[in-house]
């Protein structure tokens, strides 16, 4: 497996940027989020990139599974996590920034009309690419919350084709429009400019990231509805990452991940 993975010349890349960082590639695992978040808690804060090869019980957002696919016994899809310290003033946006780092990184290499579904899903043509989970843990011993909180953000990725089977919303992969990527490939597109983007936004926020989700963003201009009830004109994001949908009520802004949304018309 040396060199597969791209790891040295990840390393090589991100080193400057984090100090004592290093990539991890492992056949399988139950969760790389769960992994680093189990580092974090015990103290083990060296930033990490941790990659699967097949995950037995990844985690998507609000606890729903993300299973890793397999074809002809080669990953067809990319999961990995990426586990660093960080104290950004305010951490709202953060799952919007990643997601506007990975869509530029994966346009960049091909071009793919990547767009970003609020809070946390990369889409092409309304199809679902991948998702993305945040976790933050105090390290061991930290109790009061002085030190620089243990950040996790895990990513999955569609590489080869997949079935939509049970699926709220259908499938799309790498391979549509680029036949020859790999899981390999593409986390060397996207792992060394994630790095960097995440410590821009511990830095200065989401008002880096704030123009670029926009020419992104999948919902904004779109009738919307919402897992509590509400129906309604999406107007995109705020300053803060929050979704602004115009209702019957008037406008509103949403901050809560734990509600869901869609274009109308489409499963919840």
């Amino acid at each position: 497996m040396a060199n597969a993975w791209f790891e040295d010349r990840i390393g090589a890349a991100v080193a400057p940027l984090l100090p004592g960082f290093s990539v991890e590639v492992i056949d399988e695992i139950d969760s790389t989020n769960t992994e680093l978040m189990r580092r974090g808690r015990s103290g083990r804060t060296a930033p990490v990139l941790l990659v699967a090869e097949r995950q037995t019980a990844g985690r998507g957002r609000l606890g729903r599974p993300w299973h890793s696919a397999q074809m002809q016994e080669a990953p067809s899809s990319l999961t990995f996590s990426l586990g660093l310290p960080l104290a950004p003033r305010d951490w709202s946006g953060l799952s919007l920034a990643v997601g506007v780092s990975i869509a530029e990184s994966i346009d960049a290499a091909q071009a793919a009309r990547v767009a970003l579904k609020w809070p946390n899903d990369l889409w092409v043509d309304d199809c679902k690419l991948g998702g993305i989970l945040i976790e933050t843990a105090l390290p061991q011993g930290d109790a009061n919350g002085a030190s620089p909180r243990w950040l996790v953000i895990g990513a999955g990725l569609n590489i080869g084709p997949r079935e939509g089977d049970g699926m709220r919303t259908p499938p799309a992969w790498v391979q549509q429009w680029s036949p020859e990527a790999t899981p390999q490939q593409v986390l060397h597109w996207l792992a060394a400019p994630l790095v960097r983007d995440v410590l821009t936004f511990g830095a200065q926020g989401f008002a880096p990231f704030a123009e670029r989700f926009a020419a992104r963003d999948a919902l904004r201009g779109r009738e919307v509805q919402l897992s509590d009830g509400t129906a309604g004109h999406c107007e995109g994001v705020g300053p803060g990452g929050e979704l602004r949908v115009q209702t019957a009520d008037g406008l509103q802004s949403i901050t809560s991940s734990e509600v869901s949304v869609r274009p109308r018309g489409m499963a919840l």
